[in-house]
C-alpha cells in the first residue's frame, strides 16, 4: 500500500457558495470527499497559474541580486556572433 502523504491540521475555509455547489456535485459524481475535490483544485492550480507565479517572484529577486543580463547588450552580443559565423562561412567558401 502506498504511503498516505502528511496532512496538515484542519483549516477553515469559506467558498462562495455557487463554488461550493460545484465542489459538492464533483464530490458526488466522483463518490469522493469535499476535501479530496478542494486539494485536486488547488494542486491543479499550484501546478500552473501558482508555479508561473513562484518563477515570476525568483525573476524579480534575481534582478534584484544583479543575476539578470540587460536585453541590448544580450542583443549586441548575438548580433556579433551572428557578424562572426556569417565572416567565418565566407572566408571559407
Amino acid at each position: 500500500m502506498a504511503d498516505k502523504p502528511a496532512l496538515s491540521d484542519p483549516i477553515t475555509l469559506r467558498l462562495p457558495l455557487d463554488i461550493l455547489e460545484d465542489v459538492e456535485k464533483i464530490a458526488e459524481t466522483a463518490d469522493r470527499s469535499r476535501s479530496w475535490v478542494i486539494v485536486r483544485a488547488l494542486k491543479y492550480y499550484l501546478m500552473a497559474e501558482g508555479a508561473e507565479l513562484l518563477e515570476i517572484a525568483t525573476a524579480r529577486q534575481e534582478v534584484r541580486e544583479g543575476k539578470a543580463v540587460d536585453m541590448d547588450e544580450l542583443l549586441d552580443e548575438l548580433d556579433a556572433l551572428t557578424d562572426t559565423d556569417e565572416r567565418a562561412r565566407t572566408d571559407a567558401a
